[in-house]
């Protein structure tokens, strides 16, 4: 990869609940850091932290939930210890966030250029003309036409994928640093689909931003990001350039979820599972949280948590017994 700069660093962050059952560990010691005009995608399935770390990132984390310990390093400050009004600073000028659903990300009574013109008045100085051309301008990037007119709509006057662009418009407004995606095509069709990721990856070339892209689908993940980080239980497992996640693994969670990807209908494959289910988070098991699941476990696994170990070429995982040949 050419030199970039950092724009983010993620330092041993946990990110826990408190409830009346018990403590739920989210985040457990997450660490990596994301760089300018990159994408990093971070994958795994329903329960693996991956959108509480999203939310850990803009400070965004609801009671019973509270950043326990870690540091999340944004332009030289440790934004985890800033106060409400700060984030406030940063949050939509700084570092963006679209949400997995456009419908219930915009707001119903209000049309598309009030709520474009909303952030704008929130985090730029702009004349009112100046902030007219700046929605128009928006729009037409992501793909809208007509975007005179459509400032007037109302977001149910669009299609889900048209929702979802303006969602983009909206994230893009103040040029941010820094956009995290939760999940942002899981209510769209697969043609949608599609097109609203070539968006995405390019506005973040064009833009010069960097792109958490947050997703259970390793597919996705394939086709949009550079690097890779794969969570289980709060976790990263494993992490690395996406070319080695996808045709070097270590990791067996990692070889489960390339294993469920369909294949295309030139290059037909069996479909593997990953047996049993994720751990009840309130009873996590000792050892490997994978363990369990684990085709490769062995004694050691149910009494000992592996640590993250270095590969080489920035590929690390947390196994005793990586799958790929010669990598013990």
């Amino acid at each position: 990869m050419e030199e970039r700069n950092k724009v983010l660093e993620v330092k041993n962050l946990k990110t826990w609940f408190h409830t009346f059952k018990g403590v739920v560990k989210a985040v457990d010691d997450v660490s990596f850091e994301l760089y300018e005009k990159e994408i990093l995608g971070i994958v795994g399935e329903s329960g693996g932290g991956k959108s509480i770390t999203g939310f850990s990132i803009i400070n965004m984390i609801d009671e019973p939930g509270i950043i326990e310990t870690g540091e999340i390093l944004f332009e030289g400050r440790n934004i985890v210890r800033l106060s409400e009004g700060e984030m406030n600073k940063i949050r939509g000028k700084k570092i963006s966030m679209i949400f997995q659903d456009p419908m219930t990300s915009l707001n119903p009574v209000y049309t598309i250029g009030k709520q474009l013109e909303e952030i704008l008045i929130l985090h730029e100085s702009l004349s009112k003309k100046e902030r007219r051309n700046r929605c128009i301008e928006l729009l037409k990037a992501v793909g809208i036409s007509n975007a005179e007119k459509r400032l007037k709509n109302y977001p149910h006057e669009f299609s889900g994928g048209m929702r979802q662009r303006v969602v983009i418009a909206i994230a893009l407004a103040s040029n941010p640093k820094i956009i995290i995606a939760d999940e942002p095509t899981t209510a769209l069709d697969v043609t949608i689909q599609a097109q609203i990721l070539r968006l995405m990856k390019k506005l973040v070339r064009e833009n010069n931003c960097a792109l958490i892209l947050i997703t259970h689908d390793l597919a996705v993940i394939a086709e949009m990001a550079d690097r890779v980080n794969v969570m289980y239980c709060g976790k990263i497992v494993e992490s690395g350039y996406t070319r080695d996640i996808i045709f070097h693994h270590l990791h067996p969670y990692t070889q489960g979820l390339i294993g469920s990807i369909p294949g295309t209908d030139t290059e037909k494959k069996r479909l593997t599972t990953i047996e049993g289910v994720v751990p009840n988070m309130f009873d996590l098991p000792k050892g490997c949280k994978f363990a369990p699941r684990c085709a490769y476990r062995q004694p050691v696994c149910f009494e000992e948590e592996p640590e993250i170990r270095d590969f080489g070429d920035n590929h690390r995982a947390a196994c005793f017994f990586p799958v790929r040949e010669g990598a013990v």
